[in-house]
C-alpha cells in the first residue's frame, strides 16, 4: 500500500481537486488528499498525501512562499485578471511608491478574504454566493502573518510588478495585491501566482503533474513521511512496536524537543504520539501517548 507524500508541481488551468482526481486514477486508490488549495490560475508546489499519509496533513508545517505577478490600474471582483473589472485608473505608480507600500504588509495584518474564495459564510462558501450575485459586505476580517515580502521586479511602462511573499496558512495573496492597489490609489489585480514553497516542500524538487503517469513513477517519487515531519523520532523495539499497534502508551526515559513524536520501526513511520511529562501517570520519566497509528 502506498504511504507518503508527492511534491507535485501543479500546472495552470486546473484545480487542486483535478490533481487529486488524476492521481487517484494512476494510483488506483481513493485515499489521496492535497494540502493547501491552489486556484486554477496558480501553479507550483501542491503537496499531495497518498494513502494513510492523508491523516498526517494536520501535522505538516504551514508556512508558504509565493511569487505573485500583479497589474496596476484596475480592480476586479475576484481580485485577479480572471474576474470582471469593476474599476480602471490612469494613475501611474513608481517603484518607490510600491516599495513604501509593501512595508505595510509585513508582520501580522488583517485581511478580508476575496468574495470568490472557499471561506465559509453562514453555512455556504463565499464563491457559491458570489456566483449568485451575492457579495456580503460584512465578510469577517482574519489575522494572518507575513514573514517576508519584497519587490522582485517592476516595470513602469507596463505598470506590472512581481512580489515575493512568505506567509502563514490561510493568507490570500489576491487580497494582499488588492489591498496594495487600494493603498496606492490605482487598484491592482493579481495576474499570476507561483507557490515556491509549502512547509518542507520546495519547487526545486517538485515533480510536474504530467510526469506522474503510472504507478511506478509515483512510487519512485514518493516521499517518506519521516523526511517531511518536523518532529523528533523515537525508534521502537520489537516489544514497543507491538504495544503501539494495540494503541498502548510507552514509558521512556528520553525527553524530546517537540510536543509530538514520530514513532518509527524499521525505517517506517508507524504512529504519531504526544509527550506526557506531567507525571500524572505516576511514571518518573516520559510517557508517549499514541494519537494516530498507520499500520494494522
Amino acid at each position: 500500500m502506498l504511504f507518503g507524500f508527492l511534491n507535485v508541481n501543479k500546472p495552470k488551468g486546473i484545480t487542486s481537486h483535478d490533481v487529486v482526481a488524476r492521481l487517484r486514477k494512476v494510483c488506483k486508490i481513493k485515499q489521496i488528499g492535497h494540502t493547501g488549495t491552489l486556484d486554477p490560475m496558480a501553479e507550483g508546489v501542491l503537496p499531495v498525501a497518498i494513502g494513510k499519509a492523508s491523516r498526517l496533513i494536520e501535522f505538516l508545517q504551514e508556512r508558504k512562499s509565493y511569487i505573485a505577478a500583479m497589474q496596476f490600474g484596475k480592480i476586479s471582483d475576484t481580485y485577479d485578471t480572471d474576474g470582471e473589472v469593476r474599476f480602471f485608473s490612469d494613475i501611474k505608480v513608481t517603484e518607490n511608491h510600491v516599495q513604501e507600500v509593501i512595508k505595510n504588509f509585513l508582520g501580522e495584518i488583517e485581511q478580508i478574504p476575496p468574495a470568490y474564495s472557499a471561506v465559509h459564510y453562514n453555512g455556504k462558501r463565499l464563491y457559491e454566493l458570489a456566483r449568485q450575485g451575492i457579495i456580503p459586505d460584512d465578510i469577517p476580517r482574519r489575522k494572518v502573518f507575513i514573514d517576508k515580502i519584497s519587490l522582485v521586479s517592476f516595470d513602469y511602462e507596463k505598470q506590472e510588478a512581481e512580489v515575493a511573499v512568505t506567509c502563514s496558512k490561510g493568507t490570500y495573496i489576491r487580497s494582499i495585491v488588492n489591498d496594495m492597489g487600494q493603498t496606492l490609489g490605482c487598484g491592482a489585480v493579481m495576474s499570476g501566482l507561483v507557490r515556491t514553497e509549502s512547509g518542507p516542500f520546495f519547487i526545486e524538487k517538485s515533480i510536474p503533474l504530467d510526469d506522474l503517469t503510472d504507478y511506478d513513477v509515483v512510487l519512485n517519487n514518493l516521499i517518506n513521511p519521516i523526511d517531511v515531519l518536523s518532529y523528533s523520532c523515537y525508534q521502537l523495539s520489537n516489544c514497543e512496536y507491538q504495544k503501539v499497534m494495540h494503541g498502548q502508551s510507552l514509558e521512556v526515559d528520553e525527553i524530546f524537543g517537540s510536543d509530538f513524536v514520530s514513532l518509527v520501526y524499521q525505517g517506517r513511520l508507524c504512529a504519531i504520539s504526544k509527550q506526557d511529562v506531567s507525571h500524572q501517570s505516576g511514571v518518573d520519566g516520559n510517557v508517549l501517548v499514541v494519537k494516530k497509528v498507520f499500520e494494522s
